[in-house]
């Protein structure tokens, strides 16, 4: 790469601040102790290089220094670290027992540190935190622990949970994992049959339930909801109410109060490390969703990593991620309590009653890691948001971003609007592994648009279609060793075709993820979208990313999709769909702009042959646009065998993809090449069949 094409350097760390990190304590602990290299050295990125090559090439090693270095609780000890590494099927830490809401609450022991805040929670109803403390938190947890071995509940049971991102959830979270029971839970803004899809899979035995919430200004009733919740899942024996809009619980009912009311000491059932956990879920856009099983022993080492060497959290931090209980980001929020910091939970709109509501709740509450949507970022840079001149950020010093790629727009306006001495750690990973394949390191620099390495313990590289490297050129991301908190499976797949099919089938023995990833000559990664919906246009793949950051730049547009497809006459048709923001209108001024700007700032190949303006976009219930499932639907398969309409925020966006579908099967195939610059716009916003 020529010194032209360097990416613009956005933060350096303070080399007074990296030597006194945790992460170069870890180092030097490492070298001395299990042969790691030492992080001396004129350049921490190349320190930080040397660790992460150890990291993969000496599995056992790393790990063992991980679990040395944080303390991990065996009650009886492993006869190995990894005693297979095949994948799937690798084996970590066999003989080894022991319980992760023993160590996410074992801060609380300290009498030091029982009366500091374990969580902090902030909903819609006034900004002052309520605190829960350690000492507090062990008691419910303890209380409600005891309460369900009372009710018969014990280890390889499962837990389900209908509830917002409040401090109950993770009180229930918690004294499930302290019997030994399997978690899981979505969030209220889930229908019932995005729920049932999800629950029905499990068979729980517990369910955990609000009457509603409040979201965006208003208060939502659920009770409906879970009234068909209980009537489908016919393994529920009890259900828990939680009034979080004060209404009675329903018929057969127990009151969350009743069962929290007296505070215990919890006890922990000490599991194998590869006892299920918690179950998560994929997204489910074209079926049943996936049932995702992670492992006590697995969650817990990866998450005291990430959590503390990565993000640098330690005792007296406060840590802040917006997200729900329905995306894996809440299960991964709680890994703040595994390495002694308070988290802050937050129930509300991501924008309520302002666009600058996330970051009202990080100054309100001293926040000093905050973590949120790559979304959020670039609408905050949208309507003009200055949260570094407004509010008074002083003890944020890392802002987390994913969730999807973040635009160098948006890192540019974090260091902007926040300011220099902040770091960005803009992370890469997903639910199936509940953690981030690639990151920051707060002993590595940020450059523009990229993401600062890959994280320790992952061997991430970037292939071609034929297992073959690639560096500085956009590949599949794969993992060729495994992780601790990679699947042990998935529920109800006992011959684990599901789970091989989901990552092994490509490259047999090798994790195949579903991304395009750039890893640069100098380590640094860029991830372009998901593979499993590439655009390949005469023959070059493009990231539908990189084309949604040029066109939503673009003030008139509030956001857009891209779909490729392959035609049978061998035509590839790429139309690019637009949400219109208030006032604007797709006329051809706007349509030579979108043209203009994918063709100098991307090339001629990302230039749509179509621009049709649709109402709204379907996502997942996780808020990540839909592609596949679009791309079905306009390949001619039915709506209702193309996406599973539970898995969608808004299954009424998708009939504006259907209608469009069938106007153009009306008109017979295309024929002859396409402009979008000069001809191919459509506007579909109402019933009526688009026009030609």
């Amino acid at each position: 790469m020529s010194s032209e094409e360097q990416p613009t350097l956005l933060w350096t760390p303070d080399p007074a601040d990296a030597a006194a990190c945790r992460l170069t304590a870890f180092q030097e602990f490492a070298a001395r102790r299990h042969g790691a290299p030492g992080s001396t050295g004129p350049r921490p990125e190349a320190a930080y290089a040397r660790l992460h090559r150890w990291s993969v090439d000496h599995l056992d090693d790393f790990w063992r220094a991980v679990t040395d270095w944080f303390g991990v609780r065996f009650a009886t000890p492993p006869t190995a670290v990894l005693a297979d590494a095949s994948m799937p099927g690798a084996r970590w830490f066999p003989g080894a027992t022991l319980n992760y809401a023993e160590h996410a609450l074992r801060h609380g022991e300290d009498p030091h540190h029982a009366d500091a805040p374990a969580i902090l929670h902030v909903d819609e109803t006034g900004p002052e935190p309520r605190v829960i403390t350690w000492s507090e938190l062990r008691g419910q947890v303890g209380a409600l622990a005891a309460e369900l071995r009372r009710l018969g509940v014990g280890p390889g049971d499962r837990v389900a949970a209908y509830l917002p991102n409040v401090p109950q959830a993770a009180v229930a979270l918690l004294a499930t994992s302290a019997v030994g029971a399997i978690w899981t839970s979505c969030s209220p803004d889930f229908g019932a049959r995005g729920v049932l899809d999800r629950f029905q899979q499990i068979e729980p035995a517990v369910l955990f339930a609000v009457d509603g919430c409040r979201f965006g200004g208003k208060e939502r009733d659920r009770t409906g909801v879970v009234a068909d919740l209980r009537a489908n899942l016919p393994s529920v024996r009890h259900t828990v109410h939680i009034p979080l809009l004060g209404t009675p619980a329903p018929d057969g009912a127990l009151e969350w109060g009743t069962l929290t009311a007296s505070p215990a000491e919890p006890v922990f059932e000490r599991v194998p490390f590869d006892h299920p956990l918690w179950v998560l879920y994929s997204s489910g856009t074209t079926g049943l969703p996936k049932a995702i099983v992670h492992s006590h022993g697995g969650i817990t080492v990866e998450h005291l990593k990430q959590a503390g060497l990565h993000l640098d959290l330690g005792p007296g931090d406060r840590f802040f991620w917006y997200t729900s209980t329905g995306w894996m980001m809440w299960n991964f929020l709680l890994a703040g309590l595994l390495v002694g910091a308070s988290v802050v939970t937050y129930d509300g709109g991501p924008a309520h009653p302002e666009p600058d509501a996330q970051w009202r709740v990080a100054a309100g509450t001293g926040t000093t890691v905050f973590g949120t949507s790559a979304a959020y970022v670039m609408a905050c840079r949208k309507a003009g948001v200055r949260p570094g001149r407004d509010l008074d950020l002083r003890r944020l010093r890392t802002i987390g971003v994913t969730g999807s790629p973040l635009p160098p727009d948006g890192f540019r306006w974090i260091h902007d609007e926040i300011g220099a001495r902040v770091r960005l750690a803009s992370m890469s990973g997903g639910t199936d592994l509940c953690s981030a394949f690639v990151g920051g390191a707060p002993t590595l620099p940020v450059h523009l648009g990229e993401i600062p390495g890959p994280s320790l313990g992952a061997a991430v590289e970037a292939w071609d279609p034929f297992g073959e490297p690639l560096v500085d050129e956009v590949g599949e991301l794969v993992v060729t060793k495994p992780i601790p908190s990679m699947p042990t499976g998935f529920w109800n797949d006992p011959d684990g075709h599901r789970h091989h099919d989901s990552y092994f089938a490509m490259f047999p023995g090798v994790w195949r993820h579903g991304d395009w990833i750039t890893l640069t000559s100098r380590g640094t990664v860029v991830i372009h979208g998901r593979s499993d919906s590439t655009l390949n246009r005469n023959g070059v793949r493009m990231g539908s990313s990189d084309i949604y950051e040029v066109v939503e730049r673009l003030p008139q547009i509030t956001e857009s999709l891209v779909i490729g497809l392959e035609e049978p006459d061998g035509g590839y048709w790429m139309p690019l769909f637009v949400v219109l923001a208030d006032g604007a209108a797709l006329d051809d001024d706007l349509r030579a702009a979108i043209a203009s700007a994918l063709r100098g700032e991307l090339s001629p190949r990302h230039v749509p042959d179509e621009i049709i303006a649709v109402p709204s976009l379907p996502h997942t219930l996780t808020g990540k646009r839909i592609e596949v499932p679009v791309k079905r639907i306009l390949s001619g398969i039915p709506l209702e065998r193309a996406v599973n309409p539970g898995s969608v925020d808004d299954p009424a966006a998708l009939r504006a993809f259907e209608r469009y579908r069938r106007a153009g099967a009306a008109r017979g195939p295309r024929t002859g090449p396409r402009r979008a610059a000069a001809h191919g716009t459509r506007d579909v916003q109402d019933d009526r069949p688009p026009a030609r």
